[in-house]
């Protein structure tokens, strides 16, 4: 079974995002970025690489989504709190990124979402664990 997941997102300026995620707290592995690519940190099993377009098409046999017309994807990120949830997405549209969606709180789970300077579309969760009988 796979032990580490990867999702390659395109990228229009590079150092850009790179700033813009540094700033909403990721760190960057310097051993997998360079001018054409960075290597995103989300947990030690879980990294996004933003790559420039260019470089982006020499991986793939079709044309880019524009991600601000189309949602080529969804990435859900889990965090601690509701608390958290919302300074997340605060911090990421006061940092350039735009809120597409209303907070949604289905009792057990809240969430609220954001789309980067490139339009992928990020969403924030927290899970009540405790009202599954699991903490």
């Amino acid at each position: 079974m796979p032990s580490k997941v990867f999702i390659n997102l395109p990228v229009k300026d590079l150092g850009r995002s790179q700033e813009f995620f540094t700033n909403l707290g990721f760190l960057f592995n310097p051993q997998f970025s360079d001018d054409k690519a960075g290597c995103m940190v989300v947990t030690d099993s879980i990294f996004v690489m933003l790559l420039t377009e260019s470089y982006f098409k020499t991986f793939i046999d079709t044309g880019l989504c524009d991600a601000n017309l189309q949602t080529e994807v969804l990435i859900a990120l889990d965090v601690n709190s509701v608390d958290e949830v919302k300074e997340f997405v605060s911090k990421a549209q006061s940092l350039g990124g735009r809120i597409y969606a209303e907070p949604k709180d289905h009792g057990f789970m809240y969430q609220h979402s954001f789309a980067d300077l490139d339009g992928h579309k990020w969403e924030l969760v927290y899970m009540d664990m405790n009202q599954f009988g699991q903490s």
